[in-house]
């Protein structure tokens, strides 16, 4: 039974490749995936061109510098947009919708009532019972301005 040994570096080169890629689908991050494209493209030259080991590292060492820069330069080109801007931000989801001043708006610091919950505002000064406009939030505070 032969050991590994017997192995051929490439094979080894495209085993890591697809370990690193499997390694990006469990922890996405966009960095492992351009190792994984540098160790694929080090076991697919290893396989049709017997350079040795040495020359394969420094290869790999190569490609993954330029991988990680292009892939960094093509992100910051092209980024993410994501599909819900507002998907994890519960008060930026409120904008345009109307709330109860419940602890008068004084110095441009009071509370409002939305729904079941009450948060803490930030806008123009306001009396208790006036409605407001949720215009934003800046964390847990919520930006509003007086009904017109």
């Amino acid at each position: 039974m032969a050991g590994f040994d017997s192995l051929e570096p490439y094979w080894l080169w495209l085993a890591l490749g697809l370990l690193l890629a499997a390694a990006e689908m469990l922890a996405p991050g966009f960095f492992l995936i351009w190792l994984a494209g540098a160790a694929l493209i080090t076991g697919a030259v290893a396989w049709f061109l017997p350079i040795g080991l040495p020359l394969e590292v420094l290869l790999f060492a190569v490609l993954a510098i330029v991988t990680v820069y292009m892939g960094k330069r093509y992100l910051r080109d092209n980024p993410i947009e994501e599909a819900d801007p507002a998907m994890n931000h519960r008060g930026m989801r409120m904008a345009g919708q109307v709330a109860t001043v419940t602890e008068e708006i004084a110095n441009g610091q009071g509370r409002v009532r939305h729904g079941d919950s009450e948060w803490i505002a930030r806008g123009r000064d306001a009396p208790v019972g006036t409605k407001v406009r949720i215009t934003g939030a800046d964390g847990a505070e919520l930006l509003v301005e007086p009904l017109v």
